[in-house]
């Protein structure tokens, strides 16, 4: 299995990049605890950033932004992590996303996530990242893993689940769907799925 985490953090080092090797960490611990031979590739985008904007003027991606296409919808699960800029995901972020065929990650299992310098920002998760993926037909894991500055070596209390708790629950969830996925097919998403349920459906 090949397991692919795209980060978009600017600085090094980085608290999103850190969010995107923990994640990586569960999700391969997760597979491995059930017998999985995982491969994991962590893509920065900060290293991209001026490719991809070559790539948004003139329409080809150099070698190494190609490579990085290809890795990630060739992938057999992907993380995305990404600061939060002005209550939404970076523009780096979206970007390197908008060069993808909307069509390939399809049914792909995705783990989205971000980072913060304060929980007021949560919501970026479910307002923002979750509709991008469900536009590209992925499949994205229920629990969005959002780390604010304060999140960080904190294990949470009796009313709140802490960052690791929802580190090692999204990446169990992430490397769930991860192993039930066809080695060699692209299983259809649920719009496929209705359309092709559709299309068998004889109206008189």
């Amino acid at each position: 299995m090949k397991l692919v985490a795209v980060s978009a953090g600017l600085s090094t080092p980085s608290s999103t990049r850190l969010l995107a090797d923990r994640l990586a960490s569960s999700v391969h611990g997760a597979l491995v605890a059930h017998g999985h031979d995982v491969e994991i590739h962590v893509i920065e985008l900060r290293e991209l950033a001026v490719a991809i904007a070559n790539n948004l003027v003139t329409g080809f991606p150099p070698p190494q932004l190609a490579a990085a296409i290809d890795a990630v919808t060739a992938s057999s699960g992907l993380i995305t992590v990404t600061p939060v800029f002005t209550a939404s995901y970076s523009g780096l972020f979206k970007s390197f996303f908008d060069l993808i065929d909307p069509e390939a990650l399809s049914g792909k299992p995705v783990l989205i996530a971000a980072t913060g310098g304060t929980a007021r920002h949560s919501l970026v998760l479910e307002h923002a990242l979750r509709p991008l993926f469900a536009y590209l037909r992925a499949t994205v894991v229920p629990t969005a893993v959002y780390a604010a500055s304060e999140d960080w070596g904190s294990g949470g209390d009796a009313y709140t689940e802490g960052l690791p708790g929802r580190m090692e629950r999204a990446g169990a969830e992430l490397a769930a769907l991860m192993a039930a996925r066809p080695a060699d097919a692209v299983p259809e998403d649920d719009v496929t799925a209705l359309e092709r349920q559709l299309s068998d459906l004889r109206f008189d």
